[in-house]
C-alpha cells in the first residue's frame, strides 16, 4: 500500500530540519541529512537523469542517488551520497595546495569530461536531458526548456528567435560565424556536466573525489561545456589558463556567447514571459 503523500512530505520536512539543527545548510538547496548522506531539491527532473544516466555509463565519481521525493511544479528532491572531501575553490589558494597539485587535479577533470565527450548520443543534433527531456542551464532562462531536434533550433532559441541573415545586424558578426555553421551537422553532440566549476569539484587528499552539481547537465552542442565554463564574473588565471590547456578549446564558440550573455542572456525568462505572462502556471 502506497505511502500518503502527506506522510512522505512530513517526513521530508523532518529530516530536512533535523539535519539543518545538525550540519548547518551547505547552500539553500542542499541539506545534510546524515554522515553519509544530502538532500538537494527542489530541483528539476534533469538533474535526476543526469547523475543516473552518467552513474550508468562512466566511471566518474558523482554522489549516488538512493531516492526522491515530490515536490511542486513538476520538480524533485534528490536524496544522494554527502561526499567527503573540500570543495575545490575552498582549497585552491591555500599556499599548501601547490601547482603541481593543482595541474594534477585539472587533468583528472579533463579526462572525466573526455568521458562525457565519448557517450554517444541517442540523436546527433539533438538538446535534451539525459532522457531526451526538457534541459535546465541558467544561461538560457530560470525554468526549464527544449528539447531541440536539432542544434540550429537550439541556437536560434539563444538569438531570441532573430533569423541568421539578421543576426550580424543585432548581434554582430560572431554569433553570426558560430551560428551559420549548419549546426547539427557541423558540431557533434556531447554529453555536458555544463558548470565545470571550483565549487563543483569534491577533492580530498589531492584526488578529485567527486564531481557535483548536475543540474545543468544534458546533451549540447559540444562546445557547450567549454564556453559554460567560463560563464562566471570572476576571473582566476592560474583555474581558467588550466582548462585552456586540458579541454579542447572554442575560442570562436566563446566569443559569440560572450556577445550573448551581454546582450541576450537567459532567453527561456523572455520566451517564457511572452507565452506565459511571467508566470509558469498560467
Amino acid at each position: 500500500m502506497p505511502i500518503p503523500e502527506s506522510i512522505v512530505t512530513l517526513y521530508l520536512r523532518t529530516r530536512l530540519w533535523l539535519g539543518k539543527k545538525r550540519y548547518g545548510t551547505f547552500t539553500p538547496k542542499v541539506v545534510r541529512v546524515s554522515d553519509t548522506r544530502l538532500i538537494k531539491g527542489p530541483c528539476f527532473p534533469a538533474e535526476l537523469e543526469g547523475l543516473r544516466y552518467v552513474a550508468q555509463h562512466t566511471t566518474i565519481p558523482i554522489p549516488k542517488v538512493h531516492r526522491t521525493y515530490p515536490a511542486s511544479e513538476g520538480r524533485i528532491y534528490i536524496e544522494m551520497d554527502y561526499i567527503k572531501g573540500d570543495p575545490l575553490q575552498e582549497i585552491w589558494r591555500n599556499p599548501n595546495f601547490t601547482s603541481t597539485n593543482k595541474e594534477a587535479v585539472i587533468n583528472e577533470v579533463a579526462s572525466y569530461i573526455n568521458q562525457l565527450r565519448q557517450l554517444t548520443p541517442p540523436q546527433e543534433g539533438i538538446v535534451a536531458s539525459a532522457e531526451l527531456g526538457e534541459c535546465y542551464d541558467i544561461r538560457v532562462g530560470s525554468w526549464p526548456f527544449g528539447p531541440f531536434n536539432t542544434i540550429d533550433e537550439f541556437h536560434e532559441f539563444l538569438r531570441g528567435t532573430i533569423p541568421i541573415e539578421d543576426t550580424t545586424k543585432v548581434y554582430g558578426e560572431a554569433v553570426t560565424k558560430c551560428h551559420e555553421r549548419s549546426g547539427s551537422s557541423y558540431y557533434r553532440t556531447c554529453f555536458t556536466h555544463a558548470d565545470i566549476a571550483k565549487r563543483n569539484i569534491i577533492v580530498c587528499d589531492g584526488k578529485v573525489a567527486g564531481i557535483v552539481d548536475w543540474q545543468f547537465s544534458g546533451w549540447f552542442p559540444e562546445y557547450w561545456e567549454y564556453t559554460k565554463a567560463f560563464y562566471t564574473l570572476y576571473d582566476v588565471p592560474d583555474w581558467y589558463g588550466g582548462l585552456k590547456k586540458v579541454m579542447r578549446r572554442y575560442d570562436d564558440e566563446l566569443e559569440a556567447e560572450r556577445v550573448l550573455w551581454e546582450r541576450f542572456d537567459q532567453p527561456g525568462d523572455l520566451s517564457r514571459t511572452r507565452y506565459y505572462g511571467g508566470s509558469r502556471d498560467k
